[in-house]
C-alpha cells in the first residue's frame, strides 16, 4: 500500500484544492498553457469559446474553458524557477495523486504544458519580434541541487560552467519531442539559458557590475556539438527539469522583445506577445 502524504507536506486549502494554486481536480484541463504574468492571463482566455472556471490567489490566477471542443486552462506562475517548482509539483498533484487519501495512483496522468513567455536574444540573427521555441534549456539557478539526478546528457551545462568558472554545476533537459513536433514553422528553435535573476545573473549591468567579466560575449560564442546558445529567461530550465522527472510534456515558447547584442528592445513587444498566443493555439489547440 502507498504511504500517506503527510498535511504538513502537500498542503491543501479547507475546500480541497491545493494549497498555492486553490485548485481542485476537477478545475484542470489536461492541456495548459502557462504565462509570467498575471494580465496576460486573459490575452490567452480571450480566445476562449466558452469559460468554465476562474480562480485567483497570489500570482497563480488560472482560467479553464474551451476552444471549440478542447478543453484547456492558463495558468499565470510570477517569475523563476522557485514559483516553477510549486507549479509543476501542485500541477502534478491533481493529477497524480488521490487528494482524500493522500496516496500516489497508481495509473500516472500525463499532462501537455507549454510555457507562452517572453525572453532576450543573445545572438544577432535572432531579431526582436521573432518567436522562438526551446529545444533544450540549461539551469544556472540551483533548484536541482536538491532533486535527482536528470536521466539525460549534461555535456552543454558542463561546457557553461567551465565557460563561466561557475562554482557550482548547472543542469540541462530538453522539451518533449511530442510537443515541438507539433509547432508550425512560424517558430526558431534554440537552446535557452535559464537564469536566477534579470539583471546581474544575465550579465546586465545597471549601478552594480557584475563579478563575471564579459558574460555575455562568453556565452553567445559558446559552441557545444554544434549547438549554440541563442536567448535568456528566467523559468524554463525548471520546466523542463520538473516535467521530465515527472513523467509531463513540456515546452517553452518565447516572445522575442529584446536583443542583448544589437541592445535592441521591441518597441512592439504587446503585439510580439500576442503573435506568440495565436501561433501556440494554433499549434496545439
Amino acid at each position: 500500500m502507498n504511504k500517506v502524504i503527510p498535511e504538513s507536506e502537500l498542503i491543501l486549502n479547507p475546500d480541497g484544492s491545493v494549497y498555492h494554486l486553490h485548485l481542485r481536480p476537477e478545475h484542470l484541463a489536461s492541456t495548459i498553457f502557462t504565462v509570467g504574468d498575471p494580465d496576460r492571463v486573459g490575452m490567452v482566455s480571450k480566445y476562449f469559446d466558452r469559460m468554465e472556471f476562474q480562480a485567483s490567489k497570489r500570482e497563480f490566477i488560472t482560467h479553464t474553458g474551451y476552444i471549440g471542443n478542447q478543453r484547456v486552462s492558463v495558468i499565470s506562475t510570477g517569475m523563476g524557477t522557485d514559483n516553477i517548482e510549486i507549479l509543476m509539483t501542485e500541477l502534478d498533484a491533481l493529477v497524480n495523486i488521490d487528494l482524500s487519501t493522500r496516496q500516489v495512483k497508481d495509473t500516472k496522468q500525463k499532462l501537455q504544458i507549454v510555457r507562452l513567455g517572453t525572453s532576450g536574444a543573445m545572438q544577432k540573427d535572432i531579431p526582436v519580434g521573432s518567436i522562438l521555441a526551446s529545444r533544450k534549456a540549461i539551469g544556472l539557478d540551483t533548484l536541482f541541487q536538491f532533486y535527482p539526478e536528470l536521466p539525460n546528457s549534461q555535456s552543454f551545462a558542463n561546457a557553461v560552467k567551465k565557460e563561466l568558472d561557475l562554482g557550482f554545476s548547472p543542469y540541462e533537459a530538453n522539451a518533449s519531442q511530442v510537443l515541438l513536433e507539433r509547432l508550425t514553422d512560424s517558430f526558431l528553435v534554440g537552446t535557452t539559458l535559464t537564469a536566477p535573476g534579470f539583471y546581474a545573473p544575465q550579465g546586465r549591468e545597471v549601478r552594480l557590475k557584475p563579478i563575471i567579466e564579459s558574460m555575455m560575449d562568453k556565452l553567445a560564442s559558446l559552441n557545444c556539438e554544434g549547438n549554440r546558445l541563442t536567448n535568456f529567461e528566467m523559468e524554463t530550465a525548471g520546466y523542463y527539469g520538473l516535467g521530465e522527472l515527472l513523467g509531463h510534456n513540456m515546452l517553452s515558447l518565447n516572445a522575442i522583445v529584446a536583443n542583448r547584442v544589437t541592445q535592441e528592445f521591441d518597441k512592439k513587444a504587446e503585439k510580439t506577445v500576442e503573435i506568440l498566443i495565436q501561433a501556440a493555439l494554433e499549434s496545439f489547440c
